[in-house]
């Protein structure tokens, strides 16, 4: 009976087959568990960046929520304040505006009041000069008064004045002669000192006519002053008012969109939370999940280590203890090659040298098909060691086996190193490019910042240069109307004087003349009707000089009030323009300063940058520069370790490697060698 047909063969086979499957099984477990362990690596690294990104946003929504808060505060304190100050400035332009309708209130009485006594004065200093020259019983009445009231009073009966008029000069009369006690004005006539005499009567009245006249300017000066001064008091305060409820309207416009960014924040951070609860959630069933398979492969692998163990160690027992019983009770008259190498100690050592031999060969094979040195130096050891004459079967056997063994986990330990690393350079690789990608969206966005504030600030500063420009222009056109409307004022005035200075000549010759020829009690017979030729072409040149006079006053004024109309345009234009002049340039410092700040932000985060990208670089240089990829080289290790574990398995398996050689012509010739011996 052939020994492969005996029980104990047949048993030693299928304990061999059991291994074989065993092993398949195992191989088919390690290559499903390593695809989940490498899932779980992915789904791990992919919601740890999830995990990471997360809080990064929650961070961040949670400072802008914080941020936009603050802006609300600040702005509603602000439309606090500029609320109080809106109310201050209205409540203070109300004030000024009634009291200035008061004033002028006041000032139109007064001018009417004033008008209608001069004109009254004026009427009646040229009522007086024309009775004089007519003479008649009112004149003599009137010369007969003892004082003012009286010559006024027979002015009235003599229907000279009107009884509103005549009390209206009393009135004024009695007033001036008040203001001249209170005072001691030598000049203000008074009803008192007044002399029955025509010609001081009409003085009198000229006197009170310049009073009032003098009266009314200062009336009307100081009209025209407390005009100006109320309205630049106005314009100031309404563009205080304008401003300030141009930035109220801003502050509100802030305080709506603070709180719309703020409640989009707050609902993008409600939603962020619950998404990171949920990745953190999911890792930590991810984690247990894969500890729990891990576990579980772990205990499988024991469970097959120790199977294929007790399966060897059954194989070991049949081979090394049941051979020549098992000759004895199957092996019938024929002798074999099996029968005859179980019974001599050379056909142990040919086993030993054949199996040593079939796994050289996987080895050198192997280190042939992948170019690897190691393995093909592992080969040449092997067959030192196999050609070796010191060492005995068993001794060289364990000595290969070991030499396997070694290679098997040192190229383990560089897979797992090979994998470790290759994780790693994945891990950073990606966070690196994330943080550069991040870092330079920041810096455009910043630059973009920096780029509006900066134009904005510009611009701000050209119109700021344009209102200088334009106050300058008109500091210097209102200093050229001031100088051309004081030398117009000083021409007036000599040439006031001038007229002043005749008409007072013309009427000093027509008084002389007229009081001359007017006398009866002249010795020779005076030249009357030439006199009265010369007074009556005197009357007409005194009329010719009052009307040039009263020509030019009206000129002067009409001058006067376009230059203090010009003036106030110009001071209102000059305070609006410093008024925009303050306000650009504050909002242009304001824009320097944040851009300043933004610079400075930038900056920093391209210092960040600066630093990813030199990590990256280096990173890149140790992860990427490889003429062999990860995969190539997880391929290369795990068909170097299968055939290592092949090699063993031949080793392992000496009757197998028999039966497998007799089938070769080289394995035939050694068979034949064995048998000749």
């Amino acid at each position: 009976m052939a020994a492969g047909d005996s029980p104990v063969g047949k048993a030693i086979q299928l304990l061999s087959d059991l291994q074989a499957k065993i092993l398949k099984e195992g191989e088919d477990a390690q290559k499903v568990y390593r695809e989940f362990a490498e899932w779980c690596e992915d789904r791990s690294r992919a919601l740890s960046n999830q995990i990471k990104t997360g809080k990064a946003g929650v961070s961040e929504l949670e400072a802008a929520i914080a941020q936009e808060a603050a802006m609300v505060d600040s702005l509603e304190a602000k439309v606090e304040q500029l609320a109080g100050e809106l109310a201050t400035d209205e409540a203070d332009l109300k004030a000024a505006t009634e009291i200035r309708a008061h004033e002028e209130a006041a000032f139109q009485a007064t001018q009417k009041e004033l008008v209608d006594v001069v004109d009254t004065l004026r009427r009646a200093v040229q009522i007086l000069e024309r009775e004089m020259k007519k003479g008649g019983a009112a004149m003599i009445q009137i010369k007969n008064a003892g004082n003012l009231a009286q010559a006024l009073s027979a002015m009235v009966d003599a229907a000279m004045l009107s009884t509103a008029d005549a009390g209206r000069l009393t009135a004024l009369v009695q007033s001036s002669s008040e203001d001249s006690d209170d005072a001691e004005d030598v000049d203000a006539p008074a009803a008192a000192v007044y002399e029955t005499h025509s010609g001081d009567i009409v003085q009198t009245l000229s006197d009170l006519l310049d009073k009032a006249e003098d009266q009314l300017d200062a009336a009307r000066k100081k009209e025209v002053q407390d005009t100006h001064a109320f309205e630049m008091m106005q314009q100031s305060l309404k563009d205080e008012i304008k401003y300030g409820q141009k930035e109220l309207a801003e502050a509100k416009a802030g305080i709506a969109a603070a709180g719309e960014k703020k409640a989009s924040a707050q609902g993008d951070l409600q939603v962020t939370s619950d998404d990171l609860a949920g990745d953190v959630k999911g890792l930590a069933e991810l984690h247990q999940e894969c500890m729990s398979k891990a576990q579980d492969f772990e205990s499988e692998t024991k469970s097959r280590g120790e199977e294929l163990a007790a399966l060897a160690k059954a194989k070991e027992a049949l081979k090394d203890n049941v051979g020549g019983a098992a000759d004895l009770s199957y092996g019938g008259g024929e002798v074999s090659l099996l029968q005859f190498g179980t019974s001599s100690a050379a056909s142990a050592g040919a086993r030993t040298w054949l199996a040593d031999l079939e796994a050289m060969r996987i080895v050198r094979d192997l280190g042939r098909k992948h170019h690897s040195s190691a393995l093909s130096q592992l080969a040449a050891r092997m067959r030192s060691v196999i050609k070796s004459s010191t060492l005995s079967h068993d001794d060289q056997f364990a000595k290969v086996k070991g030499l396997i063994q070694a290679m098997i986990e040192r190229l383990e330990s560089e897979a797992n190193a090979d994998a470790t690393e290759t994780a790693y350079c994945n891990k950073e690789l990606a966070e690196s490019n994330e943080k550069q990608a991040d870092k330079a969206a920041e810096i455009e966005k910043l630059s973009t910042q920096i780029d509006k504030m900066s134009s904005r600030s510009a611009i701000l500063k050209e119109q700021v240069a344009a209102l200088h420009k334009a106050l300058a222009d008109l500091s210097k056109s209102q200093a050229e109307m001031d100088k051309v409307r004081g030398e117009e004022k000083e021409a007036f005035a000599a040439s006031k004087a001038d007229m002043m200075q005749g008409l007072e000549g013309v009427k000093l010759a027509l008084k002389v003349l007229t009081e001359y020829y007017g006398r009866e009690d002249k010795a020779h017979a005076a030249a009357e009707g030439a006199g009265s030729t010369v007074i009556g072409l005197l009357e007409v040149v005194e009329s010719d000089f009052t009307k040039g006079l009263a020509e030019m006053t009206a000129e002067e004024e009409t001058a006067e009030a376009e230059y203090e109309h010009q003036s106030k345009e110009n001071e209102i234009e000059r305070t609006s323009k410093e008024q925009d002049v303050k306000y650009k340039t504050k909002e242009s410092t304001k824009l320097d300063k944040l851009v300043a700040e933004t610079a400075s932000d930038r900056s920093g985060v391209q210092a960040e940058l600066d630093a990813v990208l030199e990590y990256l670089h280096n990173l890149q240089a140790r992860c990427i520069a490889k003429a062999e990829t990860y995969a190539e080289r997880k391929a290369r290790f795990e068909a170097e370790i299968a055939g290592l574990r092949e090699a063993l398995r031949v080793l392992e398996s000496e009757t197998a490697l028999i039966q497998r050689g007799a089938s070769g012509s080289r394995l035939r010739g050694v068979r034949r060698h064995v048998a000749t011996a």
